[in-house]
């Protein structure tokens, strides 16, 4: 199986990568075989959400998505399934046995998975994903003296297992502002800021493993996570993309995107 799909620009104009982890919906067939197939595909999928970054690659930019379901492993959590936070949320680990609701999505409803299936799991899906999004950015910021990694994400406008309220529309996270030059994080967030939608920063998101293992603004790699409730791009039911939504976040992401980066060339 293919890991993941990664699209080169005819050109890299723009010092940005975008990773796109948790749209995949690909299974290996025994880890297939053990899951409850009336929950598949899963509806944890970031659903999309690599369709409506397609416009990056025109502005020379490269994408990186995994092609692989995020309960086969989740690429944006701790590898050693420390929790991301501890304020009583519901939190799914590296290698996940329920969904976001609680419910056990294996057959024989486990409880975790094995650690021994966690470290090959570990080894077979987590690493090679990691380790080319590293070779992105090190050549990337070869070519330009610096890099931001965009890690683009999306949930369901609520969840009551993490947030007791619906989420807003936009949520940029910056590791508690350690992630990215605050310069990156004042523009990334004025350009967010300027579309029609309701945009938090850090709260209740602030970027899971990914923002906070890539980013190191103290050798030009920066890195933010954007989330975003699924309506804002797919239809009210968050069961299809929906076109004319999407053409207006797109907008938004854009301008963000090209504010950016040409801000990176400076």
């Amino acid at each position: 199986m293919q890991l993941f799909d990664l699209t080169h620009p005819a050109e890299q104009r723009l010092p940005i990568v975008i990773s796109v982890p948790h749209a995949g919906t690909e299974f290996p067939d025994d880890i297939q075989a053990e899951l409850k197939s009336h929950l598949l595909p899963p509806d944890d999928t970031d659903w999309f959400v690599h369709q409506l970054y397609d416009f990056a690659t025109a502005l020379g930019i490269p994408i990186l998505r995994a092609r692989y379901s995020r309960w086969v492993i989740d690429l944006n959590r701790n590898p050693d399934s420390t929790p991301l936070y501890a304020d009583g949320r519901v939190i799914t680990g590296l290698c996940t046995a329920t969904t976001f609701l609680g419910e056990p999505i294996y057959q024989d409803e486990r409880a975790v998975v094995a650690p021994a299936d966690v470290a090959w799991r570990r080894a077979l899906y987590f690493a090679p994903y990691h380790q080319a999004l590293q070779r992105l950015l090190d050549d990337t910021r070869a070519r330009f003296g610096r890099v931001l990694l965009w890690d683009c994400h999306s949930i369901r406008r609520s969840v009551p297992a993490i947030h007791p309220g619906p989420f807003p529309d936009l949520i940029l996270g910056s590791a508690d502002e350690t992630s990215a030059a605050p310069a990156l994080i004042g523009q990334a967030l004025e350009q967010l800021g300027r579309g029609p939608y309701a945009l938090q920063h850090n709260h209740p998101f602030k970027g899971g493993y990914i923002t906070r293992h890539f980013g190191r603004p103290d050798i030009e790699q920066h890195a933010l996570q954007l989330e975003m409730a699924k309506d804002v791009y797919m239809n009210d039911a968050e069961l299809a993309y929906a076109p004319e939504r999407a053409e207006q976040i797109r907008a938004v992401l854009h301008q963000t995107l090209l504010t950016l980066g040409n801000s990176l060339l400076q």
